[in-house]
């Protein structure tokens, strides 16, 4: 499979790999900007396409010496321009990238561990300052330490290092890199992406974007997962434009970083998920927003979690006077095992909005408004399907096509459907290999997301999967219920739940957990809720909502003992749980744990907002 990509003289090319398209960019706009990186609000680093094709095969050269194509490598980095010279390090030595978070001081190790056994990876590639702290720590990790370590901020990219490099047999079908979408500490999966998969949906987000080389970004969103990987590293070098990077921790300590780099660089494309537009509601003053110019601002793409309607229009009002246009939104949806996008809308059309029944919506009905808002739920819509990508709507259980103005299951067929789930068949032969009962046509994939099409625009209305999405970021509950299970001894193994309930427009953590009949008498409440919160803080960077104890034997389960995590969702909001204690952050909740939440907020900045290593 080749893509076709646009340079700056309006020829077209063909490529098949990102090794072909970053060695083009390389002779043919070899002093072209290609990445900026600030950190805040200031300039640290710079590369044009020539440095980073150099740099890249430096780093290739060195691992074609250590490692044979097709091996793993681990890559665990800060965000900056190290990570994206080691990211196409990789691809040019044929060697498959797999990206993780970086390590912040005295994080557990164990989500690391799981991805690099469940890779296989040989080899790993960070920065000499991260290393020199990981080694202390090797001896914790077995996985971890078995692998061979390289640092590729001290790589010597003289000619003799660059010339070593030769060319692998890379190919569109070759694998790219694993993208694990799991931020769990059990079970992560490895998404299979293939050169050509990034390429279709690079020219899938051109033509919703309709971006050109006189494009400009602006991205905070991390690059070790999709939408900051393809989105902010990958998609500007498809189109042969600039981009303006900083640290999610640089936005998240301070929004108004965000757009002042857009204001600054006279960003035409830059986004995130509907957290980020809320954040800047709430954070930014009037006064900053005064010093603001955001007339540039053509695509401010929405996704990763719920898009929210009152965002929208909110952000929109209240950032006018800087120039933003409510135009500019564009509302997208996707998902790793897609690459990244499925659908988006056109440049410079208003998000669609529908209002719905929201009582026939739980039923699986699309019944337009009536005129009494309690049963009115306002959706936005994620754009249609793009070039010859395919979407269908399919009922979960029959596995047959839904009629229209029924909810059902979104099932995807296209070029950027990734290869499937490393090393586990079953899940991707399930996954990945779906057809129709009633016309027998596939494979789709089964995204696990309900919805519903109406004039070809893409509506989400929930989720089958129990995947959490809090900030754009993927939890799976049954990690957060390990977590609280280990969290306090007065807890019983295998009877809890996590999920999300929607709260003043986002998504929010609740924690449903068995009491074990030994403790009922002696438990310490407070103790019990301090240790939960605390743990689920430290391992998965999340703030705890409301956490509800229960009465041994009384959470839901199957009859295979499978918790029900819908059934713990409907009762903890119908309050008919078998209560033990609960504590919510809810003002009208329990003030005893308010000093709690102090500690929490003060370890979630640790966690979160401090730099990493």
């Amino acid at each position: 499979m080749t893509s076709c990509f646009t340079n700056l003289t309006d020829t077209r090319y063909e490529v098949s790999t990102l090794v072909d398209l970053l060695s083009y960019r390389a002779q043919n706009q070899p002093d072209q900007m290609a990445y900026t990186f600030l950190d805040g609000e200031t300039e640290t680093d710079r590369i044009t396409y020539k440095e980073l094709d150099r740099q890249a095969r430096a780093i290739a050269s060195q691992l074609q010496s250590v490692n044979a194509p097709g091996s793993r490598a681990l890559l665990l980095y800060p965000t900056g321009l190290e990570f994206i010279a080691a990211f196409f390090g990789c691809l040019y030595a044929g060697v498959v990238a797999v990206p993780a978070y970086p390590l912040r001081r005295n994080q557990n190790m164990s989500r690391l561990e799981a991805i690099a056994t469940s890779a296989q990876a040989t080899v790993a590639l960070t920065t000499t300052p991260l290393l020199t702290y990981i080694e202390s720590r090797l001896t914790e990790e077995p996985a971890l330490g078995q692998l061979r370590w390289l640092t590729t901020d001290n790589i010597n990219i003289a000619s003799s290092q660059t010339e070593a490099w030769h060319q692998s047999d890379v190919s569109s079908d070759t694998l790219a890199f694993l993208q694990y979408t799991s931020g769990s500490t059990g079970t992560p999966k490895g998404v299979m992406v293939s050169h050509g998969n990034l390429l279709h949906n690079s020219a899938l987000i051109h033509q919703s974007f309709a971006d050109t080389p006189n494009s400009r970004g602006v991205s905070w969103l991390p690059p070790y997962h999709d939408m900051g990987l393809i989105g902010g590293v990958l998609q500007p070098l498809y189109v042969g434009a600039p981009m303006v990077l900083m640290s999610a921790v640089m936005f998240m300590q301070k929004p108004l970083r965000w757009l002042q780099a857009i204001s600054h660089y006279k960003a035409t494309t830059s986004g995130g998920p509907n957290f980020a537009y809320d954040l800047c509601i709430r954070k930014i003053t009037p006064e900053q927003r005064a010093s603001l110019d955001l007339s540039s601002w053509e695509v401010a793409f929405t996704g990763a979690e719920p898009v929210r309607a009152e965002t929208l229009e909110q952000f929109a009002a209240i950032f006018a006077d800087c120039g933003f246009r409510r135009e500019a939104f564009h509302p997208c949806y996707g998902m790793a095992e897609t690459t990244l996008i499925v659908s988006g809308g056109l440049r410079n059309a208003p998000p669609v909005i529908q209002q719905v029944d929201g009582a026939a919506l739980e039923r699986n009905q699309v019944v337009a408004a009536t005129d009494k808002p309690e049963i009115i739920r306002t959706l936005i819509g994620c754009g249609q399907s793009l070039l010859d990508q395919k979407i269908v709507i399919v009922d979960p259980e029959s596995l047959t096509s839904c009629p229209a103005n029924q909810v059902g299951e979104i099932w995807v067929s296209g070029a950027s459907v990734a290869q499937g789930y490393w090393d586990r068949p079953e899940e991707t032969q399930q996954t990945f290999h779906a057809y129709l009962a009633d016309t027998g046509e596939g494979p789709f994939l089964r995204t696990g997301d309900l919805g519903f099409l109406q004039n070809g625009e893409l509506f989400i209305t929930g989720r089958i999967k129990d995947v959490i999405i809090i900030r754009g970021q993927n939890h799976y509950p049954q990690d957060i219920e390990l977590t609280v299970e280990k969290s306090h001894p007065g807890l019983r193994v295998g009877c809890g739940a996590a999920f999300a309930v929607e709260v003043k427009g986002q998504e929010r953590l609740v924690i449903v957990q068995e009491v074990d009949r030994s403790y009922l008498r002696k438990l310490n409440v407070d103790e019990v809720v301090e240790s939960i919160t605390k743990a689920v803080a430290a391992e998965h960077a999340l703030q705890v909502y409301a956490t509800v104890l229960v009465k041994t034997g009384s959470i839901p389960k199957t009859s295979s003992g499978k918790i029900q995590r819908h059934a713990c969702r409907s009762g903890f909001l119908s309050g008919s749980l078998n209560v033990v204690e609960d504590w919510s952050e809810n003002p009208e909740g329990k003030a005893k744990f308010i000093h709690l939440q102090a500690d929490i907020e003060s370890m979630l900045q640790t966690l979160s907002i401090a730099k990493p290593l």
